[in-house]
């Protein structure tokens, strides 16, 4: 049992900022949670905000690649700043997500709660909960973009947690998989499952109605959204479902791909150790983090280390019984209504083949690599005519061969069990200061980038200037924000996202239509002929570029 007497020593500062923040006492506090009791800070908005409350035991020692344990304390646990981020690369300071330095450490699992002003105990306000992205390696609830003090002014509950990435959260290995009943890996989805149940313990004490729970996820937070969808750790922990950038489980994986198996997983756990140097599992908890960290692979936020590669989701019959497409097919998946948003410069279209072609020429070849023998009939529906129409198009294309037609699919196969899908694509671009300098973005060139819809729908467009100024923000930017953030939380408390501002059908068969964000928002069709003949006839699976020339997170 965990004595916590004031404040949280893993989290000396705030991001962003050069000192720590004052607490300012709440009125009423603390709260009685099932953990023990907690005390928040008010922010000056009125939002209360209880930052870096643990929900389980510090994942060290003989808990290093263990499932998470739930904590208890005496006393009152101070929740005035958030927790450190996992063990991760740093990230260097021009970059376009560097909103200051946090703290990192293997005692990583804490989450934070912003409140409405007026919230009370049992008031059943909707939640919204987060989880971050960053390609299963880094990625933090510290991260000011992710904030919820403007959520919480809105009037919903909002939380986001952090979750063990990279090795420390998705290493499976032999010894582990004896010591654990038959399974290892997955550590990183049993967090963010241990969390969603806090939840749903203890966020009536806040103001939140446990039934009124939406999780949202951005990349490689959408993907762990998705499985949550398929994990029986977590039934019934939610009543809807946003995934961004993207929806992928009708097709495991991007491109069609399967999840590692676990043998398969277990092999890398093993080539792990021995890069290590280590003779067992013990050997393994026993070394620094820095050193497990250093011989992980890692293309993302400037670093480049050749290493071990860890793919993130395993299948390891536990967490992740069996292969998504194969759970869909038998109808194994939480029934609840989701959102699948994408952006118009998304990853998946710098990741593929078709965003390197330059002319007529090299595009007809590489549809010709990519489609083979139906490589005319999509050249009869997807023309490109001059060299000059190339980039534009062609980038066009790749996105509606990816996330659209994923998340179109995503729609449409929870539209077939009984249950909304509704699609969305973001593609406003931000507006530049300009001649601002950003290391990981050419603003001339840049369009709808992946991520760049997140501070619209958690309206954080102002942590985009807490440094220096980068955006030149406008009405028309803070009116879609308050949009799509309201979509979002008519999303937690009914499951359509429609509101009187914004009505948004679902995706059906019969009406075959995606929200389009952008400046106004509106409703358009989707291209249904393009769209099904692509669904038809997927691509080869091709060596997809692990250095992207797309933002990540």
């Amino acid at each position: 049992m965990r004595k916590v007497l004031a404040t949280l020593l893993a989290a000396t500062f705030v991001a962003g900022t050069s000192a720590p923040a004052a607490m300012n006492p709440i009125s009423g506090d603390p709260v009685a949670i099932d953990s023990g009791r907690v005390s928040g800070t008010m922010l000056s908005s009125g939002v209360r905000a209880y930052l870096g409350i643990p929900f389980a035991e510090p994942p060290v020692g003989n808990l290093r690649w263990a499932a998470p344990k739930p904590v208890k304390w005496d006393g009152i646990f101070n929740a005035d700043r958030k927790g450190a981020e996992c063990i991760q690369v740093l990230r260097p300071h021009n970059i376009n997500h560097y909103f200051g330095e946090e703290p990192s450490s293997e005692d990583c699992l804490y989450l934070n709660v912003w409140t409405p002003p007026t919230a009370k105990p049992g008031a059943k306000l909707p939640v919204i909960v987060f989880i971050y992205g960053g390609g299963f390696t880094i990625g933090s609830s510290g991260m000011p973009n992710y904030d919820g003090e403007n959520v919480a002014k809105a009037g919903a509950v909002y939380v986001n947690f952090n979750y063990r990435v990279g090795a420390l959260g998705f290493l499976a290995h032999p010894e582990l998989t004896a010591e654990q009943g038959g399974h290892s890996g997955n550590y990183a989805l049993m967090d963010q499952a241990l969390a969603l149940k806090w939840i749903r313990a203890n966020i009536d004490k806040f103001g939140g109605d446990p039934d009124k729970v939406l999780i949202m996820g951005q990349s490689a937070g959408a993907r762990s959204v998705s499985l949550q969808l398929f994990n029986p750790m977590a039934k019934g922990l939610f009543r809807a479902a946003v995934m961004s950038s993207g929806c992928n489980f009708v097709a495991d994986g991007v491109g069609g791909g399967q999840m590692m198996t676990l043998s398969e997983a277990e092999k890398v756990g093993l080539a792990y150790q021995e890069k290590l140097g280590a003779k067992s599992l013990e050997d393994l908890r026993a070394l620094p983090a820095d050193r497990i960290l250093a011989v992980q692979s890692e293309t993302q936020v400037g670093a480049h280390v050749e290493g071990v590669r860890i793919q993130g989701a395993i299948v390891d019959g536990y967490v992740i019984p069996r292969q998504n497409g194969e759970m869909l097919a038998s109808g194994d998946i939480a029934r609840v209504p989701i959102i699948a948003s994408y952006n118009q410069d998304d990853i998946d279209a710098g990741m593929s083949p078709l965003s390197r072609v330059k002319t007529v020429a090299e595009y007809k070849a590489a549809v010709q690599q990519l489609y083979g023998a139906n490589a005319d009939a999509y050249l009869k529906l997807f023309p490109i005519a001059t060299d000059a129409e190339v980039p534009a198009k062609a980038k066009r294309y790749a996105t509606m061969a990816g996330l659209e037609t994923s998340s179109r699919r995503c729609a449409l196969a929870m539209s077939k069990l009984g249950v909304n899908g509704y699609v969305d694509e973001y593609s406003h671009k931000h507006p530049y200061v300009p001649g601002v300098k950003i290391a990981d973005q050419d603003i001339a060139t840049i369009g709808a980038y992946h991520t760049s819809d997140m501070p619209y729908w958690l309206n954080t467009l102002d942590k985009y200037n807490m440094l220096r100024p980068t955006r030149a923000w406008t009405e028309a930017d803070r009116m879609l924000s308050g949009q799509m953030l309201g979509a979002l939380i008519a999303m937690a408390e009914t499951g359509s996202p429609s509101t009187t501002a914004l009505a948004w059908p679902a995706t059906t068969a019969k009406t075959d239509v995606k929200m389009d964000f952008d400046v106004p928002a509106k409703v358009v069709p989707l291209d249904t002929k393009r769209l099904d003949w692509l669904a038809a006839h997927p691509a080869a699976v091709q060596a997809r570029s692990t250095r992207p020339d797309r933002v990540r997170d």
